[in-house]
């Protein structure tokens, strides 16, 4: 368990030092999004998850995903890097190829992949440990799916949707892995 609160804190605390970064230097980040269908905006499939609007934007992604990555990491250690890997880039690139043309950033994508893959792992393992921890994932995190509706301009919907078709995705391609 420490090691998986461990992963997780640090991948957040990452993200918090990204943010602190990008208002002291006069650079904006957020430049490096996803820009879909553009070439230039392909750095933005690695690099987009890093990237947040502002402090509030973070916040609102800072304890999903913490939650979320600890729950891979202590359940699904065997896979847990391939799954966050693999939610990054497909979820990213499902973002540059069908996302509308805007600068898509943050790591709610991600976010929205962990609940994916977590519900659907419960699901597709069928034991007891895998289905319980779905079934707490979905009452802590399962009024989120409205977030895959196009509610709000400037949230990335796509994002979020991609991100959870990619999680589900992979829920079914590490269903046998132990």
């Amino acid at each position: 368990m420490k090691n998986s609160l461990t992963t997780a804190l640090s991948i957040v605390a990452l993200l918090w030092m990204i943010l602190i970064l990008n208002s002291l230097i006069p650079i904006d980040f957020n430049q490096f999004g996803i820009l879909p269908r553009n070439i230039n905006g392909i750095k933005g499939i690695l690099f987009s998850p890093f990237l947040h609007m502002n402090m509030a934007h973070l916040i609102s992604n800072t304890i999903p995903l913490f939650v979320l990555l600890t729950g891979l990491f202590f359940f699904y250690r065997k896979v847990a890097v391939r799954v966050l890997v693999l939610s990054v880039i497909i979820g990213g690139s499902l973002v540059w190829i069908f996302g509308r043309t805007a600068f898509h950033i943050g790591a709610s994508g991600v976010i929205f992949s962990l609940i994916g893959f977590l519900i659907a792992s419960g699901i597709f393992r069928k034991n007891i440990k895998a289905l319980l921890l779905a079934i707490i994932i979905f009452f802590m995190y399962g009024g989120v799916i409205w977030g895959i509706l196009p509610t709000q301009p400037y949230i990335s919907w796509e994002g979020h949707l991609f991100g959870f078709i990619t999680g589900i995705l992979l829920a079914y391609i590490f269903k046998d892995t132990k």
